[in-house]
């Protein structure tokens, strides 16, 4: 039996025989570390039910004796505590707020939760797009959380402002390749039916290249320039 063990493990797991006897021999303390987690996992639940006893037998003596537990007439929590603090309003009143776009990584970084790194990748995200044309946007850039969004709000004012568009009827599968929102593969297309069927009118003649979503073209087509 423990040959054919043996053997088993070398032809199914490729243990030579050292190895093997090694694996035999770990076993017990593998079967000792799950009967181990068992047993305490029993002992903590043996003593909460008898934690609960105890309680109960506590409320029943103190009933006997009279005290009955009555319910408070005042909240039990502050609902003010659940509330995410926001910005400080007198830091705000210090403070011009300026347009989003005007804002380099250095002013970014008056917002809580925005470092010198998250900063500089807001600013990067934005000038590769070419400028946001939507708040969600920002939603885009790693590790930027949805509550420091909001505060980026608080601070700065947020107007759509696109400074740079793709020439789409001009510009080569390279140059297109470069905006964050379309990949080498989806430019080669882009550019490839432009030759085959002429000049784009308006985005929605991406939408007869029938792989693009229309998600994918409403995010897009702010950043182009059909002339």
């Amino acid at each position: 039996m423990r040959a054919r063990f043996f053997y088993w493990l070398k032809i199914y797991l490729g243990f030579s025989r050292q190895e093997s006897k090694g694996f035999v021999l770990l076993i017990p303390f593998l079967l000792l570390l799950v009967g181990a987690k068992v047993v305490v996992k029993e002992v903590r639940k043996s003593k909460a039910e008898n934690f609960h006893v105890q309680y109960l037998a506590t409320i029943d003596s103190l009933e006997s004796a009279g005290v009955f537990l009555v319910s408070s007439h005042f909240a039990v929590f502050n609902p003010q505590d659940t509330i995410i603090k926001r910005s400080n309003e007198k830091q705000l009143e210090n403070l011009n707020r300026i347009p989003f776009a005007e804002a380099d990584s250095v002013l970014l970084q008056i917002v809580p939760g925005i470092g010198q790194s998250t900063a500089s990748r807001i600013v990067k995200f934005r000038e590769n797009l070419g400028g946001l044309h939507s708040k969600n946007q920002l939603l885009e850039v790693y590790g930027l959380k949805p509550e420091t969004i909001d505060a980026i709000w608080e601070y700065f004012d947020f107007t759509p402002t696109i400074f740079r568009k793709v020439k789409i009827n001009q510009v080569e599968v390279e140059e297109l390749a470069k905006h964050p929102y379309v990949s080498y593969s989806e430019a080669k297309v882009l550019i490839a039916y432009k030759k085959q069927h002429g000049s784009y009118q308006s985005s929605d003649d991406f939408l007869k290249i029938r792989i693009f979503k229309q998600e994918w073209i409403d995010k897009f087509s702010p950043y182009l320039d059909f002339e």
